[in-house]
């Protein structure tokens, strides 16, 4: 099971794929880590293995599932479970055009109702893995101090007891979910007086949090953790390399931050070459790698050898190696 929630990696869309997560692990073992959000019909009709698969060097790791039908949630969640995720998590926050036309996502803070009868199905059908919930502070023209509360106290009345809240509200209509990250306003304030109300409940906040100060700070105000999507793949370095000691309280040796990145980039290199052999595509890997060195010298320099990798390449890991050597170059050029 997974101890302690902390910190974590918010379930990002083209993003946070089994090689990602891979990746992040290199860079801090306590974390946790969430999946890409899935359909529960992908699951229910698609390649199971394909989607749900990972390594278990991952853990502790997350599946986040979009749906609204309670009893596609049910069966979804099951298989989630037997594929050996610690926890399943309902997406109630994504904003997208396609997850509306879906009937789930954002849309669902309308329905408390709704999204009670699906977690009460999920927690059925986990064989006691955690069901938590992701969610917005409201959407649309829903006013937060008033609505957020009754969705929390609604959908907690059948033991769901973790919630994380991304602290804006989601405009459905007239922004992209590009401009739902960005526009509507920030109400720490907001998520943390529901904390104050629901004292038996764990709340986690989400959004705009780019730093590991900012966490413990969010953390002593009494939240229970954070969790951050977009400034992670930005520069994973900056905020996964020291999670361990400065949220986890690990010791972790005095070594500066390039030469652990460089450490961790280097057993990337049997992971590709693993996976390249069984028919993996290496930009399918490479891309998440890119922002590595973000703030370091060197980085411009590494992210435009690895984007000589194209979807239809025929490199192996040796340009990760070549990149790695590059940076390696600029950084004894410049000591």
């Amino acid at each position: 099971m997974i101890s302690s929630r902390l910190l974590s990696v918010a379930p990002m869309i083209d993003r946070t794929d089994k090689h990602c997560r891979y990746f992040y692990r290199l860079l801090s073992k306590k974390t946790l880590l969430y999946t890409e959000m899935i359909t529960v019909d992908a699951i229910l009709n698609g390649d199971k293995n394909k989607l749900l698969s990972f390594d278990p060097f991952e853990m502790p790791v997350a599946l986040q599932l979009g749906g609204s039908d309670p009893t596609k949630l049910a069966e979804a969640t099951s298989i989630g479970v037997d594929f050996g995720y610690q926890e399943i998590n309902l997406n109630i926050g994504c904003p997208s055009d396609r997850v509306q036309s879906g009937c789930f996502g954002a849309v669902l803070m309308k329905d408390p109702d709704l999204v009670l009868n699906c977690v009460s199905k999920m927690k059925l059908a986990s064989s006691g893995v955690p069901i938590t919930v992701k969610c917005r502070i409201g959407v649309d023209d829903q006013e937060p101090q008033r609505e957020l509360p009754k969705f929390i106290e609604r959908v907690s009345s059948k033991g769901v007891d973790s919630f994380t809240i991304h602290a804006r509200k989601a405009i459905l209509k007239g922004l992209s979910p590009k401009q739902n990250r960005e526009i509507p306003p920030l109400d720490y304030g907001l998520v943390q007086i529901i904390k104050e109300k629901f004292p038996n409940l764990k709340i986690y906040l989400n959004g705009g949090v780019e730093n590991l100060g900012s966490v413990n700070d969010l953390i002593k105000s009494g939240l229970d953790g954070v969790m951050i999507g977009r400034a992670v793949y930005k520069n994973p370095g900056k905020i996964l390399l020291d999670a361990d000691s400065v949220i986890f309280g690990d010791d972790l040796k005095k070594i500066n931050h390039f030469s652990r990145m460089n450490d961790a980039l280097e057993k990337m290199l049997p992971y590709i070459e693993q996976e390249l052999s069984k028919g993996t595509r290496l930009s399918s890997i490479i891309r998440h790698l890119a922002w590595s060195f973000t703030g370091l010298r060197g980085s411009a320099k590494f992210r435009k050898t690895m984007s000589m990798v194209s979807s239809n390449d025929n490199h192996g890991a040796e340009i990760l190696y070549r990149a790695l050597n590059e940076v390696k170059s600029v950084q004894s050029s410049e000591d």
